[in-house]
């Protein structure tokens, strides 16, 4: 699971945003929504769920913003959000089917020409985890998302969840080891992919 970049640091922009200066507001809700529908597009497996619980997250966003203290960083505030939304999304949705799907989840594939092999690897590297995705139980699901695709620590995943961070420990170990019998089950012959998508913190 390719993991986000970090983004520059959001302090001023965040300062200025709750200050009321629109244009630092519009910046951040562009910076992060990337960031906000790949987390969505991951623990959804599906785009129409994520699309509308990245429109939830930032509304949440916008009307949380004068509310955030900055005990934490922004982005595990915006992660919290986001992973809320889609939860809330999922729940409202649930006898929909979650069908894994190969669109683009906020992290670019740097291959320029479309008949590169890369690029036909790289596809089909992302269907295969969204698939073992889609089966893992919700609760693992959403910790190995935060931990692997956010690079969130123990105590912010435990932050964002609500939970202690031994069962946060717990469900990402679980959640990967899932991961890597069903990827190791679907992949055939394929070597070397378990390490690759299940990195240790």
């Amino acid at each position: 699971m390719t993991p986000l970049a970090p983004l520059a640091e959001d302090a001023e922009l965040v300062r200025a945003a709750q200050a009321g200066d629109r244009r630092a507001l519009d910046r951040l809700l562009r910076d992060h929504q990337p960031r906000i529908h790949a987390v969505c597009r991951r623990i959804a497996g599906n785009d129409a769920d994520a699309l509308d619980a990245t429109q939830e997250a930032m509304i949440a966003i916008v009307k949380g913003l004068p509310r955030f203290d900055g005990r934490s960083r922004f982005s595990t505030w915006v992660y919290r959000i986001a992973t809320n939304s889609c939860l809330d999304e999922l729940r409202r949705r649930r006898r929909r089917p979650v069908v894994g799907l190969p669109e683009h989840d906020g992290v670019p594939i740097e291959v320029a020409d479309d008949r590169s092999p890369a690029l036909s690897e790289a596809v089909a590297d992302r269907m295969l985890v969204d698939a073992a995705l889609s089966e893992l139980p919700e609760d693992f699901r959403v910790a190995v998302v935060l931990r692997d695709l956010c690079q969130l620590d123990y105590a912010e995943i435990a932050d964002v969840l609500g939970i202690p961070p031994g069962t946060v420990r717990s469900r990402i170990a679980r959640g990967r080891a899932h991961l890597a019998d069903h990827i190791s089950a679907t992949s055939g012959n394929r070597t070397g992919g378990d390490e690759r998508q299940n990195p240790q913190p």
